[in-house]
């Protein structure tokens, strides 16, 4: 009888979100959730046009917040979509509401049965969201809702380059956490 690894829960790579089969990728969306630049373009330009006119129906999404879409195209059964907040220099709330878009994301994969979630670095690109900043918010909301939620199997966060993974495994680390 051979045996198989069992995955790691927590797992951080660098790669393409686009390509990531997954029960949901998180989309680093902005407030009309119908598309914009980055991972948010990617997402869309990979998922075909039902991603849009599904976005239309659900009339944006405030910062903070979180709304689910089926994947279309997209070897994600479904996308969350998040709308992270634009860095003004982190005295207007940034950071928690960078916090509470995790929790919304979470309390959609709870809701909806979801046993593996991807998650790009959510606010680092175009909203200036400093990765050092960011990556540990990120890293300890994505480990208490490990804890939290017994059906989650495994939490990916897919970064763009090798130096944002290694910003989140110096992260991670700092931490007190093992890198995966």
């Amino acid at each position: 009888m051979s045996q198989h690894p069992v995955p790691e829960p927590l797992v951080l790579t660098q790669g393409d979100i686009t390509r990531v089969a997954a029960d949901a990728i998180v989309n680093a969306a902005n407030t009309s959730l119908l598309g914009g630049g980055g991972v948010d373009g990617a997402i869309h330009r990979a998922a075909g046009p039902g991603l849009l006119a599904e976005c239309r129906t659900l009339h944006g999404c405030p910062t903070g917040e979180a709304r689910i879409t089926g994947g279309y195209h997209l070897p994600a059964r479904h996308v969350i979509h998040t709308v992270g907040p634009v860095w003004q220099g982190g005295h207007k709330g940034e950071r928690e509401t960078l916090a509470r878009c995790y929790r919304s994301v979470f309390e959609l994969v709870e809701r909806h049965g979801l046993r593996s979630v991807a998650f790009p670095s959510i606010s680092t690109g175009a909203y200036r969201f400093p990765l050092s900043e960011a990556a540990p918010i990120a890293l300890r909301e994505l480990r208490a809702a490990l804890v939290r939620l017994p059906r989650l199997e495994q939490v990916t966060v897919v970064l763009f380059s090798a130096e944002d993974l290694d910003v989140y495994r110096q992260a991670l680390a700092a931490a007190g956490a093992p890198s995966p």
